[in-house]
C-alpha cells in the first residue's frame, strides 16, 4: 500500500490535507504528525512514498528544514511543503533543499494540491520500480539510480547524500576519467552557482564516501577547471580481475 505523511501541527489543516489526498487517491494510507520529534521518528521508522508537511511545527519556526534534510539523508522521499510563509521567498529556499515542489496556504484550490500530490506521487512511485530494477554494486563499483540518483551505493553500502550532491556525483561519474568542469556542474547545482558551493557539496561526497570507505579517494581535484572521478583500486585482498570487454 502506498503511505503518505502529513506533517502540520494545525489538525484542522492537517484533516483537510488528508481529506484532499484520500479523495483523490482511496487506495492510499495517510499517516499524521503533528510535532517534528514524532515526524523524525516517523521518517527513521520507514520510507513514505510522499510527505506532505508545513515549515513552521510549534514553536519551531523552521523545523521543516531539518526534517527535509533528515528525509533525504534517509531515504530521498519526496517532499511536497504546504506553508504559509511567502512563496516568493521560501519556493527557492525549499527547492535548494531538494524539496520537490512548494504551495503556499491561501493562495491555491482544491485542485491545485490534487494535481500537484498525483504528480509527485507518480514520481515517487516510478523511482521505487527503478530503484527496484538496479542491482546491488559489488566490487569497486558505484550503482546510482538513473531515473533521480537515489540511493547511491559504494561497495554495496549505501551513501547517504542530499539530492544536489548526488546530483554532482552523477555527473562525475557519468563521465568517469574526464575533468568535470565547474561551468557544466552549475547546470546540475539548483542554487548557488559558484565555485565555493561547488567545492562544498564536494566535500560532503567525500565524508559521505569516506563514513563508509575511509581510503576513498576517487574524486581528484583539477586545479582551476573542476573535478573527475577516477578509478578507485581495491584493497589487495578484494581485488577482483578486470571484466573482458
Amino acid at each position: 500500500m502506498l503511505t503518505v505523511a502529513v506533517i502540520e501541527d494545525d489538525p484542522p489543516m492537517s484533516a483537510q490535507l488528508r481529506g484532499w489526498i484520500e479523495a483523490a487517491r482511496p487506495d492510499v494510507k495517510v499517516e499524521q504528525w503533528y510535532t517534528r520529534d514524532d515526524a523524525e521518528a516517523a521518517i527513521a521508522r520507514q520510507r513514505y512514498d510522499v510527505v506532505v508537511m508545513d515549515i513552521e511545527l510549534g514553536r519551531e519556526r523552521h523545523a521543516g528544514v531539518a526534517l527535509i534534510n533528515a528525509i533525504n539523508k534517509q531515504h530521498a522521499t519526496p517532499v511536497l511543503v504546504v506553508s504559509a510563509m511567502p512563496a516568493t521567498i521560501y519556493r527557492s529556499i525549499m527547492k535548494a533543499l531538494d524539496a520537490w515542489d512548494y504551495l503556499q496556504k491561501t493562495t491555491f484550490e482544491e485542485s491545485d494540491f490534487v494535481d500537484t500530490f498525483l504528480e509527485i506521487l507518480r514520481a515517487s512511485r516510478a523511482q521505487r520500480e527503478q530503484e527496484a530494477k538496479v542491482p546491488a554494486a559489488s566490487g569497486d563499483e558505484l550503482s546510482l539510480d538513473p531515473l533521480r540518483q537515489g540511493s547511491p551505493r559504494w561497495r554495496g553500502q549505501r551513501i547517504n547524500l542530499p539530492l544536489t550532491a548526488q546530483r554532482i556525483l552523477a555527473a562525475l561519474h557519468e563521465h568517469r576519467g574526464q575533468v568535470v568542469s565547474y561551468d557544466d556542474l552549475f547546470q546540475v547545482v539548483k542554487s548557488g552557482r559558484n565555485r565555493d558551493n561547488v567545492r562544498k557539496h564536494i566535500s560532503t561526497i567525500r565524508d559521505a564516501f569516506r563514513e563508509i570507505d575511509p581510503e576513498f579517494d576517487a574524486i581528484e581535484n583539477v586545479p582551476m577547471r573542476g573535478f573527475r572521478w577516477v578509478a578507485a583500486a581495491l584493497p589487495a585482498d578484494t581485488a577482483t580481475p578486470a571484466r573482458k570487454r
